[in-house]
């Protein structure tokens, strides 16, 4: 089964307000890959794809409230090189939702590493990761 997978399509996000996140993302320099919509009962459900730190993101606002309860994801990690001049650089483009004062330094987990989370614009909680 293995030889049909291909890689990892994208990351889905629950947005309270598409066109926020979208801004948020570009402002990160993120690129608005596509746009569209599903039609459900309760209005249109918006969709947008944005390319993003070498991930795919969706974006998705639905006409109702969404439940967010268990198998939601809690956070997606960009892989960086550098943590504190990647950080800096979010600070940089405006965006200072940090969730911790500093960044957290564990030497001793998977190998070692530094990360340091910040939030978008509807709670989704970014990891920035630097590997040890």
């Amino acid at each position: 089964m293995q030889e049909h997978f291909q890689g990892l399509g994208h990351v889905a996000i629950y947005t309270r307000d598409i066109e926020e996140s979208i801004a948020f993302y570009e402002k990160l320099g993120g690129a608005v890959k596509g746009r569209g919509g599903v039609t459900t009962p309760a209005g249109e459900k918006k969709l947008a794809l944005v390319f993003f730190g070498g991930i795919t993101l969706e974006l998705i606002q639905s006409p109702t409230d969404m439940p967010m309860g268990e198998g939601n994801v809690p956070h997606f990690a960009l892989l960086v090189d550098d943590l504190d001049a990647a950080a800096a650089a979010v600070r940089a483009a405006g965006v200072d939702t940090f969730l911790t004062p500093e960044k957290k330094v564990l030497p001793d987990l998977f190998g070692g590493l530094q990360n340091w989370f910040f939030a978008g614009p509807s709670g989704e909680q970014i990891e920035l990761l630097q590997m040890l």
